[in-house]
Protein backbone atom coordinates (compact mmCIF):
# COMPACT_ATOMS: atom_id res chain seq x y z
CA UNK A 1 0.00 0.00 0.00
CA UNK A 2 1.34 3.45 -1.04
CA UNK A 3 1.61 6.10 1.60
CA UNK A 4 0.73 9.68 0.54
CA UNK A 5 3.68 12.00 0.37
CA UNK A 6 4.26 14.78 2.84
CA UNK A 7 1.52 17.47 2.79
CA UNK A 8 -0.92 15.37 0.72
CA UNK A 9 -4.18 14.54 2.42
CA UNK A 10 -6.03 11.58 0.91
CA UNK A 11 -9.75 12.05 0.13
CA UNK A 12 -11.57 9.39 2.08
CA UNK A 13 -13.41 7.07 -0.27
CA UNK A 14 -11.75 8.46 -3.44
CA UNK A 15 -10.48 5.88 -5.90
CA UNK A 16 -7.35 6.55 -7.97
CA UNK A 17 -8.11 7.49 -11.61
CA UNK A 18 -11.64 8.74 -10.85
CA UNK A 19 -12.25 12.57 -10.64
CA UNK A 20 -13.01 13.55 -7.10
CA UNK A 21 -16.36 15.18 -6.27
CA UNK A 22 -14.44 18.25 -5.10
CA UNK A 23 -12.69 18.63 -8.51
CA UNK A 24 -15.96 18.13 -10.41
CA UNK A 25 -17.58 20.87 -8.36
CA UNK A 26 -14.71 23.26 -9.08
CA UNK A 27 -14.97 22.65 -12.87
CA UNK A 28 -18.75 23.25 -12.84
CA UNK A 29 -18.27 26.46 -10.91
CA UNK A 30 -15.70 27.77 -13.39
CA UNK A 31 -18.01 26.96 -16.34
CA UNK A 32 -20.88 28.83 -14.72
CA UNK A 33 -18.65 31.83 -14.03
CA UNK A 34 -17.51 31.95 -17.67
CA UNK A 35 -21.11 32.03 -18.86
CA UNK A 36 -21.99 34.80 -16.44
CA UNK A 37 -19.07 36.92 -17.65
CA UNK A 38 -20.11 36.61 -21.32
CA UNK A 39 -17.97 33.70 -22.48
CA UNK A 40 -21.11 31.70 -23.40
CA UNK A 41 -22.25 33.67 -26.47
CA UNK A 42 -24.58 31.16 -28.11
CA UNK A 43 -27.84 32.18 -26.42
CA UNK A 44 -31.44 31.96 -27.71
CA UNK A 45 -31.78 35.75 -27.41
CA UNK A 46 -28.79 36.35 -29.67
CA UNK A 47 -30.02 33.83 -32.24
CA UNK A 48 -33.49 35.42 -32.34
CA UNK A 49 -32.29 38.99 -32.98
CA UNK A 50 -34.41 40.41 -35.87
CA UNK A 51 -32.84 41.77 -39.07
CA UNK A 52 -31.86 45.44 -39.11
CA UNK A 53 -34.21 47.95 -40.71
CA UNK A 54 -32.06 48.76 -43.77
CA UNK A 55 -31.64 45.04 -44.48
CA UNK A 56 -35.40 44.49 -44.33
CA UNK A 57 -36.12 47.42 -46.65
CA UNK A 58 -33.71 46.10 -49.29
CA UNK A 59 -35.12 42.58 -48.99
CA UNK A 60 -38.73 43.80 -49.18
CA UNK A 61 -38.08 46.09 -52.15
CA UNK A 62 -36.54 43.19 -54.06
CA UNK A 63 -39.38 40.82 -53.07
CA UNK A 64 -42.03 43.30 -54.23
CA UNK A 65 -40.35 43.55 -57.64
CA UNK A 66 -41.12 39.86 -58.16
CA UNK A 67 -44.83 40.08 -57.34
CA UNK A 68 -47.20 39.21 -60.20
CA UNK A 69 -50.57 39.93 -58.54
CA UNK A 70 -51.85 41.23 -55.21
CA UNK A 71 -55.06 42.25 -53.47
CA UNK A 72 -55.02 45.60 -51.66
CA UNK A 73 -57.15 47.51 -49.18
CA UNK A 74 -56.91 51.19 -48.26
CA UNK A 75 -58.72 52.48 -45.18
CA UNK A 76 -58.56 55.83 -43.39
CA UNK A 77 -58.76 56.54 -39.67
CA UNK A 78 -59.60 60.06 -38.54
CA UNK A 79 -59.47 62.82 -41.15
CA UNK A 80 -56.18 62.59 -43.06
CA UNK A 81 -55.90 65.29 -45.78
CA UNK A 82 -56.00 62.97 -48.80
CA UNK A 83 -58.69 62.51 -51.48
CA UNK A 84 -58.84 58.69 -51.27
CA UNK A 85 -60.96 57.66 -48.29
CA UNK A 86 -61.11 53.92 -48.97
CA UNK A 87 -60.36 51.45 -51.73
CA UNK A 88 -60.00 47.74 -52.38
CA UNK A 89 -59.20 45.65 -55.39
CA UNK A 90 -56.72 43.46 -57.24
CA UNK A 91 -53.66 44.45 -59.24
CA UNK A 92 -51.35 42.80 -61.74
CA UNK A 93 -47.71 43.54 -62.43
CA UNK A 94 -48.52 44.57 -66.01
CA UNK A 95 -50.70 47.39 -64.64
CA UNK A 96 -54.21 46.01 -65.00
CA UNK A 97 -56.49 46.49 -62.00
CA UNK A 98 -60.06 46.24 -60.76
CA UNK A 99 -61.89 47.27 -57.63
CA UNK A 100 -63.84 50.01 -55.90
CA UNK A 101 -62.77 53.37 -54.50
CA UNK A 102 -64.22 56.21 -52.43
CA UNK A 103 -62.56 59.44 -53.51
CA UNK A 104 -63.20 63.13 -52.99
CA UNK A 105 -63.49 64.96 -56.32
CA UNK A 106 -63.99 68.74 -56.21
CA UNK A 107 -65.17 68.46 -52.61
CA UNK A 108 -67.74 65.73 -53.28
CA UNK A 109 -67.22 62.15 -52.08
CA UNK A 110 -67.80 59.67 -54.89
CA UNK A 111 -67.82 55.88 -54.83
CA UNK A 112 -66.65 54.37 -58.08
CA UNK A 113 -66.12 50.92 -59.50
CA UNK A 114 -63.09 50.73 -61.79
CA UNK A 115 -61.45 48.36 -64.25
CA UNK A 116 -58.07 49.30 -65.76
CA UNK A 117 -56.91 47.36 -68.82
CA UNK A 118 -53.98 48.58 -70.86
CA UNK A 119 -54.41 52.31 -71.51
CA UNK A 120 -58.17 52.31 -70.93
CA UNK A 121 -59.99 52.93 -67.66
CA UNK A 122 -63.58 51.75 -67.23
CA UNK A 123 -65.46 53.33 -64.32
CA UNK A 124 -68.97 53.83 -63.05
CA UNK A 125 -70.73 55.46 -60.12
CA UNK A 126 -73.64 54.23 -58.01
CA UNK A 127 -76.01 54.73 -60.96
CA UNK A 128 -75.62 54.40 -64.71
CA UNK A 129 -73.27 52.22 -66.71
CA UNK A 130 -69.55 52.17 -67.27
CA UNK A 131 -67.74 55.03 -68.96
CA UNK A 132 -64.17 55.09 -70.25
CA UNK A 133 -61.28 57.52 -69.99
CA UNK A 134 -57.59 57.21 -70.93
CA UNK A 135 -55.25 55.93 -68.21
CA UNK A 136 -53.28 59.20 -68.46
CA UNK A 137 -56.38 61.11 -67.34
CA UNK A 138 -56.88 58.80 -64.37
CA UNK A 139 -53.25 59.27 -63.35
CA UNK A 140 -53.87 62.97 -62.69
CA UNK A 141 -56.27 61.92 -59.89
CA UNK A 142 -55.12 58.49 -58.72
CA UNK A 143 -53.90 55.39 -60.52
CA UNK A 144 -53.93 52.36 -58.15
CA UNK A 145 -52.56 50.15 -60.92
CA UNK A 146 -49.16 51.84 -60.41
CA UNK A 147 -48.74 50.32 -56.94
CA UNK A 148 -46.74 47.35 -58.25
CA UNK A 149 -44.74 49.43 -60.73
CA UNK A 150 -41.07 48.77 -59.98
CA UNK A 151 -39.97 52.31 -60.89
CA UNK A 152 -42.58 54.33 -58.97
CA UNK A 153 -44.67 51.99 -56.85
CA UNK A 154 -44.09 50.04 -53.64
CA UNK A 155 -40.61 48.71 -54.64
CA UNK A 156 -39.37 52.30 -55.00
CA UNK A 157 -41.19 53.36 -51.83
CA UNK A 158 -39.36 50.74 -49.77
CA UNK A 159 -35.99 51.44 -51.40
CA UNK A 160 -36.33 55.15 -50.57
CA UNK A 161 -37.23 54.62 -46.88
CA UNK A 162 -34.95 56.69 -44.63
CA UNK A 163 -33.69 55.68 -41.17
CA UNK A 164 -35.57 52.35 -40.99
CA UNK A 165 -35.54 50.73 -37.55
CA UNK A 166 -36.88 47.26 -36.77
CA UNK A 167 -39.13 47.64 -33.73
CA UNK A 168 -40.89 44.33 -33.08
CA UNK A 169 -42.36 41.11 -34.41
CA UNK A 170 -46.15 41.10 -34.87
CA UNK A 171 -48.79 39.20 -36.80
CA UNK A 172 -50.56 40.63 -39.84
CA UNK A 173 -53.36 38.54 -41.30
CA UNK A 174 -52.24 35.60 -39.17
CA UNK A 175 -48.65 35.64 -40.51
CA UNK A 176 -45.50 36.69 -38.66
CA UNK A 177 -44.09 40.06 -39.69
CA UNK A 178 -41.43 42.55 -38.64
CA UNK A 179 -42.66 46.04 -37.78
CA UNK A 180 -40.31 48.74 -39.08
CA UNK A 181 -40.43 52.48 -38.40
CA UNK A 182 -39.15 54.58 -41.30
CA UNK A 183 -39.49 58.00 -42.92
CA UNK A 184 -40.96 57.85 -46.43
CA UNK A 185 -40.44 60.73 -48.89
CA UNK A 186 -43.70 62.31 -50.06
CA UNK A 187 -42.74 61.83 -53.73
CA UNK A 188 -42.79 58.05 -53.24
CA UNK A 189 -45.85 57.92 -50.99
CA UNK A 190 -48.10 59.68 -53.53
CA UNK A 191 -48.13 56.59 -55.76
CA UNK A 192 -49.64 54.61 -52.89
CA UNK A 193 -51.82 57.40 -51.49
CA UNK A 194 -52.33 60.57 -53.58
CA UNK A 195 -52.37 64.06 -52.11
CA UNK A 196 -49.56 63.57 -49.57
CA UNK A 197 -47.81 66.90 -49.02
CA UNK A 198 -45.19 65.88 -46.45
CA UNK A 199 -42.66 63.18 -45.68
CA UNK A 200 -44.30 60.46 -43.59
CA UNK A 201 -43.07 58.81 -40.40
CA UNK A 202 -44.59 55.45 -41.26
CA UNK A 203 -44.91 51.99 -39.78
CA UNK A 204 -44.24 49.15 -42.22
CA UNK A 205 -44.89 45.45 -41.65
CA UNK A 206 -42.65 43.10 -43.65
CA UNK A 207 -43.67 39.45 -43.91
CA UNK A 208 -41.10 37.37 -42.05
CA UNK A 209 -41.16 34.44 -44.46
CA UNK A 210 -41.33 36.17 -47.85
CA UNK A 211 -40.06 39.72 -47.30
CA UNK A 212 -43.17 41.15 -48.98
CA UNK A 213 -44.92 44.21 -47.61
CA UNK A 214 -47.92 43.12 -45.56
CA UNK A 215 -49.13 46.50 -44.28
CA UNK A 216 -48.26 50.19 -44.12
CA UNK A 217 -49.66 52.78 -41.72
CA UNK A 218 -49.17 56.41 -42.73
CA UNK A 219 -49.99 59.18 -40.21
CA UNK A 220 -50.80 62.39 -42.08
CA UNK A 221 -51.83 65.99 -41.40
CA UNK A 222 -52.11 68.06 -38.24
CA UNK A 223 -54.88 69.12 -35.89
CA UNK A 224 -58.45 68.69 -37.10
CA UNK A 225 -57.28 67.50 -40.51
CA UNK A 226 -55.13 64.61 -39.37
CA UNK A 227 -55.40 60.85 -39.30
CA UNK A 228 -53.85 57.65 -40.55
CA UNK A 229 -54.07 55.83 -43.85
CA UNK A 230 -53.75 52.05 -43.55
CA UNK A 231 -52.77 50.06 -46.65
CA UNK A 232 -52.93 46.25 -46.45
CA UNK A 233 -51.78 43.67 -48.99
CA UNK A 234 -52.89 40.03 -49.29
CA UNK A 235 -53.34 37.11 -51.70
CA UNK A 236 -49.95 37.55 -53.30
CA UNK A 237 -49.63 35.92 -56.74
CA UNK A 238 -53.16 34.50 -56.59
CA UNK A 239 -54.81 34.08 -60.02
CA UNK A 240 -56.51 37.31 -61.12
CA UNK A 241 -58.67 37.73 -64.23
CA UNK A 242 -59.40 41.28 -65.39
CA UNK A 243 -61.67 41.74 -68.38
CA UNK A 244 -63.56 44.73 -69.79
CA UNK A 245 -66.95 45.15 -68.08
CA UNK A 246 -70.17 44.87 -70.00
CA UNK A 247 -71.45 48.30 -71.04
Amino acid sequence: MRVPGPGVMPFRGHRPGVPSPRLTGVVAGVAALLCLTGACMSTPEAAAKPPAGPELMVKSSQAMRQVETVAFTIATEGAPPVPVKSADGSLTKRGDAKGTIQISVLGALQELEFVVIGETVHFKGPTGGFQTIPRAQLATIYDPSAILNADKGVPKLLASAANPVTEAEEKVGGADAYRVAATLPKQSVTTLVPGVAQDVNAKLWVDKATGRLAKASLPLGTGATSGTVHVTFADYDAPVTITPPAR
